[in-house]
């Protein structure tokens, strides 16, 4: 649910620039005959939205590989235990060659995959960083301008 949700916020990204970037598109001037809106506004504008895209697609491959990875050894630990607890314990009968009934394994920690999700999301806030600066350095790349005629 974590990683869905981390890749539900690189979409929101894009949308903050998209904003940004329609707003900063300018009309031609009819009356003057003339564009107001400069090829360097364009290749800013288009910088600025492959630099946020391309970000937010290797943060989201990223997140993809790490969320899938965790969900399997999470689950896996978490069965790992449950195995663990309820197997016979072999030479545990008390000495006369009688092998213990299968019971709850006490000595088994449970909780484990508590310190597998830790790290997983520990993981995942650093590969939501990565769409993070795209996002950023899109915003400053897009906040240049240059107006023509002047």
């Amino acid at each position: 649910l974590v990683a869905i949700i981390m890749a539900g916020v690189l979409g929101i990204y894009g949308l903050i620039v998209a904003i940004i970037i329609a707003g900063r598109v300018t009309q031609p001037d009819n009356a003057l005959g003339m564009n107001t809106y400069s090829q360097y506004n364009g290749w800013a504008h288009i910088g600025a939205g492959l630099t946020c895209g391309l970000s937010c697609l290797a943060a989201g491959a990223t997140i993809g590989m790490i969320g899938e990875t965790g969900v399997m050894a999470t689950g896996l630990r978490a069965e790992g235990n449950m195995a663990r607890m309820f197997r016979s314990i072999p030479g545990g009968g008390g000495g006369d060659g009688e092998e213990a009934a299968a019971g709850p394994d006490t000595s088994v920690q449970m909780g484990d995959e508590n310190k597998l999700f830790v790290g997983m999301l520990i993981m995942l806030i650093f590969s939501e960083a990565l769409a993070l600066y795209g996002l950023i350095v899109a915003l400053i790349v897009s906040q240049s301008s240059y107006s023509c005629g002047e």
